[in-house]
């Protein structure tokens, strides 16, 4: 088990994600997929590796903060069906970072959330989620290089943010 970890982890390293690593945990940055409300942000994402990686999965949680209805706000942790109930020793951390995290992010689930907030706004107001997606995008997603320096990211608070928060403008576009 421990040369498929190690095989992994070199997979995502040599791929064009940033990726750091300590002995249980490997933090990755990957940009959210061009069709999501999501871009142009970057998330930051902890993979924790138990011991019987492969045949367990991972644990897998956002960093950077994030308004979605299956992410929990204030810890980050995902729910998502193939880390917790379908998991296979066949899927690998690429799988995670480079198919699985871009699937959440491109189709959320408000029937199974763990943010009851977003998922009302996207099942009753969609248009108000785009809103707070977007704002929070702005606030806290990591900053492509042409977009400018990378923030701190734990730099807000997305409590801060409220329904009839003011956004601007050219974020609705």
């Amino acid at each position: 088990m421990q040369k498929r970890r190690a095989v992994d982890i070199n997979k995502l390293v040599l791929s064009t994600y940033t990726v750091s690593t300590t002995d249980h945990d490997v933090l990755v940055d990957f940009p959210a997929p061009k069709d999501s409300l999501y871009h142009p942000g970057v998330y930051r994402v902890r993979l924790e590796l138990p011991d019987q990686y492969p045949l367990k999965s991972p644990s897998v949680g956002f960093v950077t903060r994030i308004f979605h209805p299956n992410v929990d706000e204030r810890s980050g942790s995902i729910c998502l069906d193939v880390l917790n109930q379908t998991w296979s020793p066949m899927f690998d951390l690429f799988n995670i970072v480079d198919v699985f995290l871009p699937q959440l992010l491109l189709y959320p689930n408000p029937q199974d959330p763990l943010n009851s907030e977003a998922a009302s706004l996207l099942l009753k107001r969609p248009n108000q989620y785009a809103r707070r997606v977007r704002e929070a995008v702005r606030l806290y997603a990591i900053k492509t290089e042409e977009e400018g320096a990378l923030p701190d990211v734990e730099r807000a608070d997305l409590s801060e943010l409220s329904d009839t928060s003011e956004l601007d403008v050219d974020l609705l576009a």
